[in-house]
């Protein structure tokens, strides 16, 4: 359960399922006191409200939440600052294309030592989550001094996650399966690395037969140059992650 959440909030980036969401006259208010929920669940809808739907309501929702689970919640500090850091990032992003240099440059220049902290602090995975799913979203975003940078950080951040799911990734519902090697598909080519680019794309057409992944690697395999106009990620949503579902799954127990 751990390694799905943790994925969740890497390239748990369920586009569908949080653009709905984030349409909501008003999201519930998340139960930090609910410990049986991870503070992935506890943040992860309010804060990718903002990064995927821009509601920077429900975003500004998620950072205040960040906050109290850090005095709350200590012991997953390492995770609640790659929370943080993705955050970050994406306040710099907004300063970056409104114009507001000296802004973008303290929140970037923040978000980039927080991820620092949060791989120091660990698990390992949470934060190569963080950093890989916050920059294949935000990456080419950045001022273009910054992209190349980024890409490689995200490239890292996916082999970090493939060494710790590489042997389950048969086992991963459908959307955790294919953000994982979507990710790896992606963060290759971005960095130039095309031999590697293939196995990947190979892999998603056995382990993801018949799904929106399938398609979208086949479309990659056959025109190599489709790879600049279809995604591999974001491209089915991680239902059983939501947090009404993990509600009521504990209203059962």
């Amino acid at each position: 359960m751990f390694r799905i959440q943790t994925h969740g909030l890497a390239v748990g980036l369920v586009l569908l399922v949080l653009t709905a969401a984030a349409a909501a006259v008003q999201a519930p208010e998340p139960p930090l006191a609910e410990t049986r929920l991870t503070v992935h669940t506890l943040l992860r809808e309010d804060i990718f409200a903002g990064l995927l739907a821009n509601d920077m309501e429900r975003f500004a929702r998620g950072e205040r939440n960040v906050d109290r689970l850090l005095e709350q919640r200590p012991a997953d500090k390492g995770s609640l600052l790659a929370w943080k850091a993705s955050a970050l990032l994406f306040r710099a992003v907004r300063a970056h294309e409104s114009g507001r240099a000296s802004e973008f440059q303290k929140d970037y220049r923040r978000a980039l030592a927080l991820f620092a902290e949060a791989r120091r602090l660990g698990p390992p995975e949470v934060a190569a989550a963080s950093v890989g799913g916050s920059y294949v979203l935000m990456a080419d975003r950045l001022p273009k001094e910054h992209q190349a940078a980024a890409w490689s950080e995200a490239y890292a951040a996916y082999q970090v996650l493939w060494k710790v799911q590489a042997s389950l990734v048969e086992q991963l519902p459908v959307h955790l399966r294919g953000e994982l090697l979507g990710g790896l598909a992606v963060t290759a080519q971005r960095t130039g690395r095309a031999q590697e680019v293939g196995p990947y794309l190979d892999r998603m057409l056995v382990v993801l037969r018949d799904t929106p992944y399938e398609a979208a690697a086949r479309a990659w395999k056959e025109k190599p140059e489709a790879a600049s106009t279809t995604r591999l990620t974001c491209l089915t949503c991680h239902d059983g992650g939501r947090l009404d579902a993990r509600l009521n799954a504990l209203g059962g127990k």
